[in-house]
Order: C-alpha cells, then sequence, then structure tokens
C-alpha cells in the first residue's frame, strides 16, 4: 500500500481484519453509513418496482380477456424511425418490439415489410391504446400494403405468430406512458 494510504489509516494497513476490529473507529463508522444506505435505498427500489415498472418508456404491457404480456420496446415516434422501423435486422427477441407513436391518429394507416427479415405481427391500437386490428405473420420483404383502419396512432410490432399464441385480438388494451387518453392507465 502507498505512504499516502499508510499517513491516512495512523500507519495501520487496511484490511478486512483491521475494520471487523474497529481499528480504523470513525472509518469503520462511516463504511457501516453507506452499507446501510445502499441497503436502504435498494430495498425502496424494490419496494416501489411495482409502481414504477408498470409504465415505463421502453415496456408496453398489454391485457385483455387472455391475461396479460410484456414487451420490452424501441420507440419510433418521429418519421425517420417510423419509416426505418425493423428494417435489415435479423432477429429480434420474443420479448421485444418496437413501438411506433404518432402525433395525432391518423386518417388511414398501413404498414409493409420492405427490406424487413423477420416475420412480424403488425398491431395498430386507436388513440387509446385500445387494439383494432392485428396483420398477423407479415411476410418477410413483402411490399403488400397491410391496412390497419382509420383513427391509429399507435402501432406494436412483435414477432411473427406471438400475437394469435398470446390471445392478442381487437379490444385488449396496450399501456405506455405516451398515450395521454389511455384505455388502461399507468396509475392502475
Amino acid at each position: 500500500m502507498g505512504s499516502s494510504a499508510a499517513r491516512s489509516t495512523g500507519g495501520k494497513r487496511l484490511t478486512a481484519d483491521n475494520m471487523r476490529a474497529g481499528a480504523f473507529g470513525p472509518v469503520r463508522g462511516y463504511c457501516s453509513f453507506l452499507r446501510n444506505s445502499v441497503m436502504g435505498f435498494a430495498l425502496s427500489a424494490v419496494l416501489a418496482g411495482g409502481v414504477f415498472a408498470q409504465c415505463r418508456d421502453d415496456r408496453v404491457e398489454l391485457r385483455g380477456d387472455w391475461g396479460q404480456a410484456g414487451f420490452t420496446v424501441e420507440i419510433a415516434d418521429d418519421s425517420g424511425e417510423r419509416a426505418q422501423g425493423l428494417m435489415y435486422r435479423d432477429a429480434m427477441s420474443s420479448g421485444a418490439g418496437m413501438l411506433f407513436i404518432y402525433p395525432r391518429p391518423q386518417a388511414a394507416i398501413a404498414f409493409w415489410m420492405r427490406n424487413t427479415r423477420i416475420p412480424l405481427d403488425i398491431i395498430y391500437m386507436d388513440a387509446q391504446g385500445v387494439v383494432q386490428s392485428i396483420a398477423h405473420d407479415a411476410v418477410p420483404f413483402d411490399e403488400t400494403p397491410l391496412p390497419g383502419g382509420a383513427g391509429i396512432q399507435y402501432v406494436l410490432e412483435i414477432n411473427g405468430g406471438l400475437a394469435r399464441r398470446l390471445g392478442i385480438a381487437p379490444g385488449t388494451q396496450l399501456r405506455h406512458p405516451a398515450i395521454t387518453t389511455p384505455a388502461w392507465s399507468c396509475d392502475e
């Protein structure tokens, strides 16, 4: 140990045995304070986690008669991000997706699979986050428009086949902090 460490501890080596023996009185007290503070903070975070985990920018939750499901999402909320979407990706985790956010409900909306390498379920939702329609198992690279209907403000893309497996259908509610007038509030 360097000389500055020896001077600051009164010439004693800073070891675990010396710490347990109380050789550094104030240092040991400070370490206990830090440990207790960190433990208290960690416990608070775990207890509050149930509240804060419900609505996060990087996550969506869906619920319906079938139960609930959640996905970690990337957000596409500007024209460039929405145009790029999930193009050129070779894979996506089964618990992941992309949430497309429009500033207001769209008069008409359709997605396609140009340059998209993975099959997707494209879930179209209204301004309240209620599923209106789903394009199931969209075929990679297919440029056929997949219309979602009118009044769509949010679109969730997940791996193809998951919507059917989970039971996601029209009427399913999506929860996310971007939804300003939600059918399923972040406060629930």
